[in-house]
Protein backbone atom coordinates (compact mmCIF):
# COMPACT_ATOMS: atom_id res chain seq x y z
CA UNK A 1 0.00 0.00 0.00
CA UNK A 2 1.28 3.72 -0.51
CA UNK A 3 2.29 5.70 1.97
CA UNK A 4 -0.93 7.77 3.21
CA UNK A 5 -3.05 5.85 1.51
CA UNK A 6 -6.67 6.28 3.17
CA UNK A 7 -7.80 2.31 4.66
CA UNK A 8 -11.32 2.59 3.80
CA UNK A 9 -13.09 1.97 0.17
CA UNK A 10 -16.70 2.54 -1.12
CA UNK A 11 -18.89 -0.58 -1.81
CA UNK A 12 -20.01 -0.82 -5.75
CA UNK A 13 -21.97 0.77 -6.86
CA UNK A 14 -22.83 3.08 -3.95
CA UNK A 15 -22.84 6.50 -4.06
CA UNK A 16 -19.42 8.67 -3.19
CA UNK A 17 -18.49 9.74 -0.21
CA UNK A 18 -17.95 13.33 0.68
CA UNK A 19 -16.56 12.25 3.69
CA UNK A 20 -13.17 14.33 4.79
CA UNK A 21 -10.05 12.22 4.81
CA UNK A 22 -6.80 14.67 5.93
CA UNK A 23 -3.40 13.93 4.72
CA UNK A 24 -0.41 16.10 4.82
CA UNK A 25 1.27 17.67 2.10
CA UNK A 26 5.07 18.16 2.76
CA UNK A 27 8.48 18.94 0.74
CA UNK A 28 8.84 15.30 0.80
CA UNK A 29 5.95 14.38 -0.66
CA UNK A 30 5.87 16.99 -3.31
CA UNK A 31 10.00 16.44 -4.59
CA UNK A 32 8.99 12.54 -3.90
CA UNK A 33 6.35 12.68 -6.54
CA UNK A 34 7.80 15.07 -9.03
CA UNK A 35 11.75 14.21 -8.91
CA UNK A 36 11.08 10.58 -10.59
CA UNK A 37 8.51 11.72 -12.71
CA UNK A 38 11.63 14.48 -14.17
CA UNK A 39 13.91 11.80 -14.23
CA UNK A 40 11.31 9.69 -16.06
CA UNK A 41 10.28 12.09 -18.68
CA UNK A 42 14.13 13.11 -19.40
CA UNK A 43 14.30 9.88 -20.86
CA UNK A 44 11.90 10.87 -23.80
CA UNK A 45 15.02 13.45 -25.24
CA UNK A 46 17.75 10.46 -24.55
CA UNK A 47 15.41 8.36 -26.57
CA UNK A 48 15.53 10.46 -29.39
CA UNK A 49 19.07 10.53 -29.51
CA UNK A 50 19.81 7.76 -29.70
CA UNK A 51 17.48 7.26 -33.01
CA UNK A 52 18.83 9.98 -34.37
CA UNK A 53 22.47 9.06 -33.88
CA UNK A 54 21.69 5.63 -35.09
CA UNK A 55 20.55 6.06 -38.20
CA UNK A 56 22.96 9.38 -38.57
CA UNK A 57 25.83 6.63 -38.87
CA UNK A 58 24.25 5.26 -41.99
CA UNK A 59 25.51 7.87 -43.94
CA UNK A 60 22.16 8.88 -45.97
CA UNK A 61 20.71 12.21 -45.44
CA UNK A 62 17.47 10.60 -46.72
CA UNK A 63 17.20 8.52 -43.88
CA UNK A 64 17.72 11.22 -40.93
CA UNK A 65 15.50 13.11 -42.80
CA UNK A 66 12.82 10.52 -43.12
CA UNK A 67 13.34 9.78 -39.73
CA UNK A 68 12.57 13.13 -37.88
CA UNK A 69 9.79 13.62 -40.49
CA UNK A 70 8.21 10.72 -39.27
CA UNK A 71 9.00 10.94 -35.53
CA UNK A 72 7.47 14.92 -35.76
CA UNK A 73 4.58 13.40 -37.37
CA UNK A 74 4.20 10.54 -34.60
CA UNK A 75 4.49 12.99 -32.09
CA UNK A 76 2.32 15.39 -33.54
CA UNK A 77 -0.70 13.15 -33.85
CA UNK A 78 0.35 10.89 -30.82
CA UNK A 79 1.22 13.37 -28.75
CA UNK A 80 -2.08 14.96 -29.02
CA UNK A 81 -3.86 11.89 -28.17
CA UNK A 82 -1.63 11.95 -24.59
CA UNK A 83 -5.00 12.75 -22.56
CA UNK A 84 -5.31 9.40 -21.42
CA UNK A 85 -2.49 9.64 -19.28
CA UNK A 86 -3.58 12.82 -17.78
CA UNK A 87 -7.12 12.29 -17.56
CA UNK A 88 -6.44 8.86 -15.94
CA UNK A 89 -4.51 10.62 -13.21
CA UNK A 90 -6.56 13.10 -12.12
CA UNK A 91 -9.42 10.82 -12.03
CA UNK A 92 -7.36 8.21 -10.11
CA UNK A 93 -6.30 10.71 -7.58
CA UNK A 94 -9.81 11.69 -6.82
CA UNK A 95 -10.54 8.13 -6.57
CA UNK A 96 -7.55 7.61 -3.82
CA UNK A 97 -8.13 10.45 -2.13
CA UNK A 98 -11.70 9.51 -1.11
CA UNK A 99 -10.00 5.74 -0.61
CA UNK A 100 -12.32 4.35 -3.50
CA UNK A 101 -9.81 1.08 -4.73
CA UNK A 102 -13.11 0.18 -6.25
CA UNK A 103 -13.32 2.82 -8.29
CA UNK A 104 -9.17 3.44 -8.83
CA UNK A 105 -9.82 0.06 -10.62
CA UNK A 106 -12.93 1.18 -12.17
CA UNK A 107 -11.43 4.48 -13.71
CA UNK A 108 -8.16 2.41 -14.89
CA UNK A 109 -10.94 -0.56 -16.96
CA UNK A 110 -12.05 2.24 -18.30
CA UNK A 111 -9.18 4.32 -19.30
CA UNK A 112 -7.34 0.93 -20.83
CA UNK A 113 -10.76 -0.09 -22.78
CA UNK A 114 -10.70 3.65 -24.56
CA UNK A 115 -7.40 3.69 -25.17
CA UNK A 116 -7.62 0.10 -27.12
CA UNK A 117 -10.66 1.43 -28.96
CA UNK A 118 -8.70 4.32 -30.01
CA UNK A 119 -5.69 2.42 -31.23
CA UNK A 120 -8.10 0.13 -33.41
CA UNK A 121 -8.94 3.31 -35.05
CA UNK A 122 -5.79 4.68 -35.33
CA UNK A 123 -4.68 1.71 -37.07
CA UNK A 124 -8.09 2.21 -39.16
CA UNK A 125 -7.01 5.69 -40.60
CA UNK A 126 -3.25 4.72 -41.28
CA UNK A 127 -3.70 4.24 -44.84
CA UNK A 128 -4.98 7.75 -45.12
CA UNK A 129 -1.93 9.04 -42.36
CA UNK A 130 0.41 7.39 -44.74
CA UNK A 131 -0.82 8.27 -48.11
CA UNK A 132 -1.63 12.35 -47.63
CA UNK A 133 0.79 13.03 -44.58
CA UNK A 134 4.40 12.71 -45.56
CA UNK A 135 3.91 14.64 -48.56
CA UNK A 136 2.58 17.67 -46.58
CA UNK A 137 5.83 17.53 -44.67
CA UNK A 138 8.52 17.01 -47.46
CA UNK A 139 8.46 17.11 -51.17
CA UNK A 140 11.36 14.90 -51.68
CA UNK A 141 9.97 11.38 -52.50
CA UNK A 142 12.61 9.25 -51.42
CA UNK A 143 12.23 11.19 -47.81
CA UNK A 144 8.48 10.75 -48.31
CA UNK A 145 9.02 7.07 -48.48
CA UNK A 146 10.96 6.43 -45.20
CA UNK A 147 8.84 8.60 -43.72
CA UNK A 148 6.02 5.85 -44.67
CA UNK A 149 8.40 3.13 -43.40
CA UNK A 150 8.94 4.10 -40.41
CA UNK A 151 5.38 5.79 -39.35
CA UNK A 152 4.16 2.14 -41.17
CA UNK A 153 5.38 -0.10 -38.55
CA UNK A 154 5.19 2.03 -35.49
CA UNK A 155 1.42 2.38 -36.20
CA UNK A 156 1.07 -1.18 -35.91
CA UNK A 157 1.75 -0.79 -32.21
CA UNK A 158 -0.85 1.90 -31.54
CA UNK A 159 -3.36 0.12 -29.42
CA UNK A 160 -0.36 0.02 -27.12
CA UNK A 161 1.22 3.30 -27.27
CA UNK A 162 -2.14 4.18 -26.16
CA UNK A 163 -2.36 1.50 -23.19
CA UNK A 164 0.88 2.92 -21.83
CA UNK A 165 -0.54 6.29 -21.54
CA UNK A 166 -3.17 4.57 -19.80
CA UNK A 167 -1.00 2.34 -17.70
CA UNK A 168 1.18 5.19 -16.33
CA UNK A 169 -1.49 7.86 -15.46
CA UNK A 170 -2.88 5.22 -13.51
CA UNK A 171 0.54 4.54 -11.62
CA UNK A 172 0.97 8.61 -11.11
CA UNK A 173 -2.98 9.22 -9.91
CA UNK A 174 -1.76 6.84 -6.82
CA UNK A 175 1.49 9.15 -6.93
CA UNK A 176 3.68 6.40 -7.20
CA UNK A 177 6.45 8.63 -8.58
CA UNK A 178 9.38 6.09 -8.58
CA UNK A 179 7.07 3.43 -9.86
CA UNK A 180 6.39 5.75 -12.90
CA UNK A 181 10.10 6.21 -12.97
CA UNK A 182 10.49 2.38 -13.23
CA UNK A 183 8.26 2.25 -16.46
CA UNK A 184 9.50 5.13 -18.27
CA UNK A 185 13.21 3.53 -17.74
CA UNK A 186 11.74 0.03 -18.65
CA UNK A 187 9.81 1.32 -21.63
CA UNK A 188 12.95 3.85 -22.98
CA UNK A 189 15.51 1.51 -21.68
CA UNK A 190 13.85 -0.96 -24.07
CA UNK A 191 13.65 1.14 -27.24
CA UNK A 192 17.25 2.33 -26.83
CA UNK A 193 18.58 -0.79 -26.85
CA UNK A 194 16.78 -2.39 -29.27
CA UNK A 195 17.47 0.98 -31.52
CA UNK A 196 21.13 -0.44 -31.16
CA UNK A 197 20.87 -4.00 -31.91
CA UNK A 198 18.47 -3.73 -34.53
CA UNK A 199 19.20 -0.42 -36.20
CA UNK A 200 23.14 -1.08 -36.03
CA UNK A 201 23.68 -4.50 -35.66
CA UNK A 202 21.76 -6.08 -37.41
CA UNK A 203 21.64 -3.29 -39.99
CA UNK A 204 17.82 -3.03 -40.41
CA UNK A 205 18.56 1.32 -40.13
CA UNK A 206 15.01 3.08 -39.75
CA UNK A 207 13.08 -0.03 -40.23
CA UNK A 208 15.07 -1.32 -37.55
CA UNK A 209 14.36 2.31 -34.96
CA UNK A 210 10.71 2.26 -35.51
CA UNK A 211 10.68 -1.99 -34.79
CA UNK A 212 12.43 -0.89 -31.55
CA UNK A 213 9.75 1.42 -30.51
CA UNK A 214 7.01 -1.08 -31.39
CA UNK A 215 8.66 -3.74 -29.53
CA UNK A 216 9.08 -1.24 -26.30
CA UNK A 217 5.92 -0.14 -26.62
CA UNK A 218 4.44 -4.27 -26.09
CA UNK A 219 7.36 -4.93 -23.95
CA UNK A 220 5.82 -1.60 -21.43
CA UNK A 221 2.24 -3.34 -21.32
CA UNK A 222 2.72 -5.85 -20.62
CA UNK A 223 5.16 -5.03 -17.93
CA UNK A 224 2.73 -2.41 -16.63
CA UNK A 225 -0.16 -4.58 -16.81
CA UNK A 226 1.61 -6.99 -14.82
CA UNK A 227 2.70 -4.40 -12.13
CA UNK A 228 -0.29 -2.87 -11.37
CA UNK A 229 -2.78 -5.72 -11.94
CA UNK A 230 -0.50 -7.13 -8.44
CA UNK A 231 -2.08 -4.05 -6.61
CA UNK A 232 -5.87 -5.06 -7.76
CA UNK A 233 -8.04 -6.91 -4.46
CA UNK A 234 -10.26 -9.21 -6.13
CA UNK A 235 -12.22 -7.58 -3.01
CA UNK A 236 -12.57 -4.14 -4.90
CA UNK A 237 -12.49 -5.26 -8.45
CA UNK A 238 -15.82 -3.61 -10.28
CA UNK A 239 -17.97 -5.46 -12.45
CA UNK A 240 -18.79 -4.68 -16.39
CA UNK A 241 -21.31 -2.37 -15.41
CA UNK A 242 -19.38 -0.45 -13.39
CA UNK A 243 -16.87 -0.43 -16.15
CA UNK A 244 -19.12 0.60 -18.67
CA UNK A 245 -21.17 3.07 -16.44
CA UNK A 246 -22.12 5.46 -18.70
CA UNK A 247 -21.60 9.17 -16.43
CA UNK A 248 -18.33 7.85 -15.67
CA UNK A 249 -17.86 6.90 -19.47
CA UNK A 250 -19.11 10.96 -20.47
CA UNK A 251 -17.22 12.31 -17.51
CA UNK A 252 -13.62 10.53 -19.27
CA UNK A 253 -14.60 11.64 -22.62
CA UNK A 254 -15.86 15.02 -21.63
CA UNK A 255 -12.30 15.41 -19.60
CA UNK A 256 -10.13 13.66 -22.51
CA UNK A 257 -12.10 15.99 -25.11
CA UNK A 258 -11.15 19.40 -23.19
CA UNK A 259 -7.66 18.24 -22.61
CA UNK A 260 -7.31 17.68 -26.35
CA UNK A 261 -8.24 20.71 -27.42
CA UNK A 262 -6.28 22.59 -24.93
CA UNK A 263 -3.50 20.48 -26.23
CA UNK A 264 -4.00 21.04 -29.94
CA UNK A 265 -4.27 25.00 -29.33
CA UNK A 266 -1.00 24.65 -27.60
CA UNK A 267 0.70 22.81 -30.82
CA UNK A 268 -1.41 25.38 -32.54
CA UNK A 269 0.88 28.46 -30.71
CA UNK A 270 3.97 26.70 -31.67
CA UNK A 271 3.05 26.24 -35.19
CA UNK A 272 2.28 30.09 -35.57
CA UNK A 273 5.41 31.07 -33.87
CA UNK A 274 7.35 28.95 -36.56
CA UNK A 275 5.39 29.99 -39.14
CA UNK A 276 5.77 33.61 -38.52
CA UNK A 277 9.57 33.01 -37.61
CA UNK A 278 10.16 32.11 -40.96
CA UNK A 279 9.38 34.97 -42.86
CA UNK A 280 12.27 36.34 -41.04
CA UNK A 281 14.49 33.85 -42.89
CA UNK A 282 15.94 30.90 -43.06
CA UNK A 283 18.77 31.88 -40.59
CA UNK A 284 16.29 33.00 -38.15
CA UNK A 285 14.39 30.09 -38.21
CA UNK A 286 16.69 27.71 -37.79
CA UNK A 287 18.07 29.74 -34.30
CA UNK A 288 14.62 29.82 -33.22
CA UNK A 289 14.63 25.96 -33.87
CA UNK A 290 17.60 25.68 -31.64
CA UNK A 291 15.74 28.11 -29.24
CA UNK A 292 12.48 25.95 -28.69
CA UNK A 293 15.16 23.37 -27.51
CA UNK A 294 15.82 25.20 -24.50
CA UNK A 295 12.42 25.76 -23.92
CA UNK A 296 11.31 22.30 -24.31
CA UNK A 297 14.05 21.22 -21.81
CA UNK A 298 12.58 23.42 -19.62
CA UNK A 299 9.30 22.11 -20.04
CA UNK A 300 10.59 18.38 -19.46
CA UNK A 301 11.71 19.45 -16.10
CA UNK A 302 8.79 21.88 -15.13
CA UNK A 303 6.65 18.48 -16.03
CA UNK A 304 7.26 16.55 -12.91
CA UNK A 305 5.94 19.06 -10.46
CA UNK A 306 3.26 19.66 -13.05
CA UNK A 307 2.68 16.00 -12.36
CA UNK A 308 3.23 16.11 -8.90
CA UNK A 309 -0.18 18.84 -8.83
CA UNK A 310 -2.23 17.00 -10.69
CA UNK A 311 -1.84 14.12 -7.93
CA UNK A 312 -2.19 16.57 -5.08
CA UNK A 313 -4.77 18.42 -6.09
CA UNK A 314 -6.73 15.50 -6.97
CA UNK A 315 -6.36 13.48 -4.02
CA UNK A 316 -7.26 17.01 -1.96
CA UNK A 317 -10.03 17.15 -3.77
CA UNK A 318 -11.44 13.50 -3.67
CA UNK A 319 -10.49 13.66 0.03
CA UNK A 320 -12.10 16.93 0.03
CA UNK A 321 -10.10 18.34 2.56
CA UNK A 322 -9.39 22.10 1.55
CA UNK A 323 -5.93 22.33 3.66
CA UNK A 324 -4.20 20.13 1.96
CA UNK A 325 -5.50 21.37 -1.19
CA UNK A 326 -4.06 25.02 -0.08
CA UNK A 327 -1.00 23.46 1.02
CA UNK A 328 -0.11 22.07 -2.52
CA UNK A 329 -0.70 24.68 -4.38
CA UNK A 330 1.70 26.48 -2.07
CA UNK A 331 4.66 24.00 -2.37
CA UNK A 332 4.00 23.01 -6.09
CA UNK A 333 4.26 26.34 -7.32
CA UNK A 334 7.35 27.48 -4.96
CA UNK A 335 9.61 24.38 -6.27
CA UNK A 336 8.20 25.15 -9.73
CA UNK A 337 9.87 28.82 -9.50
CA UNK A 338 12.76 27.42 -7.76
CA UNK A 339 12.97 24.51 -10.51
CA UNK A 340 12.54 27.67 -13.03
CA UNK A 341 14.88 29.68 -11.71
CA UNK A 342 18.00 27.47 -12.03
CA UNK A 343 17.03 26.00 -15.06
CA UNK A 344 16.88 29.27 -16.37
CA UNK A 345 19.85 30.44 -14.44
CA UNK A 346 21.91 27.28 -16.01
CA UNK A 347 20.94 28.40 -19.72
CA UNK A 348 21.93 32.45 -19.42
CA UNK A 349 25.47 30.74 -18.29
CA UNK A 350 25.65 27.75 -20.45
CA UNK A 351 23.17 28.77 -23.13
CA UNK A 352 26.17 29.39 -25.96
CA UNK A 353 27.83 26.44 -25.25
CA UNK A 354 24.24 24.25 -25.63
CA UNK A 355 23.83 26.81 -28.94
CA UNK A 356 27.32 25.30 -30.02
CA UNK A 357 25.96 21.82 -29.49
CA UNK A 358 23.10 22.06 -31.31
CA UNK A 359 24.28 23.58 -34.29
CA UNK A 360 27.57 24.30 -36.25
CA UNK A 361 26.35 27.15 -38.29
CA UNK A 362 27.94 30.29 -37.54
CA UNK A 363 25.30 32.62 -38.50
CA UNK A 364 22.92 30.62 -36.51
CA UNK A 365 24.80 30.61 -33.85
CA UNK A 366 25.47 34.41 -33.66
CA UNK A 367 21.55 34.58 -34.29
CA UNK A 368 20.58 32.37 -31.61
CA UNK A 369 22.54 34.20 -29.29
CA UNK A 370 20.79 37.50 -29.73
CA UNK A 371 17.62 36.29 -28.60
CA UNK A 372 18.74 33.52 -25.78
CA UNK A 373 17.62 35.75 -23.44
CA UNK A 374 14.17 35.31 -24.45
CA UNK A 375 14.80 31.29 -24.42
CA UNK A 376 15.97 31.48 -21.05
CA UNK A 377 13.33 32.88 -19.17
CA UNK A 378 10.33 30.80 -20.76
CA UNK A 379 10.72 28.35 -17.77
CA UNK A 380 10.22 31.21 -15.12
CA UNK A 381 7.37 32.75 -16.96
CA UNK A 382 5.69 29.17 -17.92
CA UNK A 383 6.24 28.24 -14.40
CA UNK A 384 2.81 29.22 -13.05
CA UNK A 385 1.00 27.80 -16.29
CA UNK A 386 2.47 24.51 -16.28
CA UNK A 387 1.33 24.14 -11.96
CA UNK A 388 -2.01 25.47 -12.85
CA UNK A 389 -2.43 22.63 -15.48
CA UNK A 390 -1.59 20.02 -13.17
CA UNK A 391 -3.99 21.99 -10.51
CA UNK A 392 -6.52 21.93 -12.84
CA UNK A 393 -6.47 18.46 -14.77
CA UNK A 394 -6.11 16.96 -11.54
CA UNK A 395 -9.22 18.94 -10.37
CA UNK A 396 -10.69 17.92 -13.31
CA UNK A 397 -11.67 21.50 -13.95
CA UNK A 398 -10.73 20.92 -17.40
CA UNK A 399 -13.58 23.06 -18.91
CA UNK A 400 -12.25 26.43 -17.46
CA UNK A 401 -8.76 24.94 -18.77
CA UNK A 402 -9.25 24.60 -22.11
CA UNK A 403 -11.70 28.13 -22.02
CA UNK A 404 -8.58 30.11 -20.49
CA UNK A 405 -5.92 28.52 -22.95
CA UNK A 406 -8.67 29.73 -26.05
CA UNK A 407 -8.30 33.20 -24.33
CA UNK A 408 -4.52 33.37 -24.02
CA UNK A 409 -4.38 32.06 -27.14
CA UNK A 410 -6.27 35.08 -28.45
CA UNK A 411 -4.05 37.01 -26.14
CA UNK A 412 -1.13 35.60 -28.03
CA UNK A 413 -2.55 36.64 -31.39
CA UNK A 414 -2.88 40.26 -30.49
CA UNK A 415 0.34 40.04 -28.65
CA UNK A 416 1.81 39.05 -32.43
CA UNK A 417 0.06 41.19 -34.28
CA UNK A 418 1.33 44.41 -32.57
CA UNK A 419 4.67 43.25 -30.83
CA UNK A 420 6.18 41.29 -33.98
CA UNK A 421 5.64 44.50 -36.60
CA UNK A 422 7.10 46.78 -33.91
CA UNK A 423 9.87 44.45 -32.33
CA UNK A 424 10.52 41.78 -35.27
CA UNK A 425 12.07 37.91 -33.68
CA UNK A 426 11.77 40.15 -30.65
CA UNK A 427 8.62 40.49 -30.53
CA UNK A 428 7.98 37.05 -31.48
CA UNK A 429 9.87 35.59 -28.26
CA UNK A 430 7.85 38.11 -26.49
CA UNK A 431 4.80 37.40 -27.77
CA UNK A 432 5.78 33.56 -26.46
CA UNK A 433 6.49 34.26 -23.22
CA UNK A 434 3.43 36.65 -22.84
CA UNK A 435 1.25 33.35 -23.92
CA UNK A 436 2.88 31.63 -20.99
CA UNK A 437 2.44 34.34 -18.64
CA UNK A 438 -1.08 34.77 -19.42
CA UNK A 439 -1.91 30.83 -19.07
CA UNK A 440 -0.55 30.71 -15.46
CA UNK A 441 -2.23 33.93 -14.26
CA UNK A 442 -5.61 33.38 -15.83
CA UNK A 443 -6.20 29.76 -14.53
CA UNK A 444 -4.63 31.09 -11.04
CA UNK A 445 -7.59 33.56 -11.02
CA UNK A 446 -10.08 31.16 -11.10
CA UNK A 447 -8.81 28.42 -8.56
CA UNK A 448 -10.30 30.64 -5.26
CA UNK A 449 -13.74 30.25 -6.78
CA UNK A 450 -13.36 26.61 -8.16
CA UNK A 451 -12.05 25.74 -4.94
CA UNK A 452 -15.10 27.00 -2.98
CA UNK A 453 -17.35 24.85 -5.33
CA UNK A 454 -14.96 21.47 -5.26
CA UNK A 455 -15.08 21.85 -1.36
CA UNK A 456 -18.25 23.33 -1.09
CA UNK A 457 -19.38 19.97 1.55
CA UNK A 458 -16.27 20.40 3.36
CA UNK A 459 -16.19 22.49 6.66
Amino acid sequence: MESGEPERHQEAGTTESRAIRPFDVTHRLVLGIAIPMTLGFLTTPLLGLTSTAVVGQLGQAEALAGLAIGAILFDLIYGSLSFFRTSTTGLVAQAFGRGDRHEQQAVFWRALLSALGLGVIMLALSPLILRFAPDLMTSDPIVADVTRHYFGIRVLTSPATFANFAILGFVLGRGQGMLGLTLQIILNGTNIVLAILFGLVLGWGVAGVAWATAAAEVTGVVIGLAIVSRQFSAADRPSRADILDAAKLRQLFQLNADILIRSLILNGAFAVLTRIGSSFGAVTLAANAVLMNIFMLSAFFLDGLAGAAEQLAGRAVGAQYRPSFDRALKLTGLWSFVMAGVVGLLFVVFGQPIIELLTTSADVRQEATLYLGWAAVTGLTGALAFQMDGVFIGATWSREMRNMMLVSFAGYCVGLAVLVPAMGNHGLWLSLNLFLLMRGFFLAAMVPRKARQSFVSAH
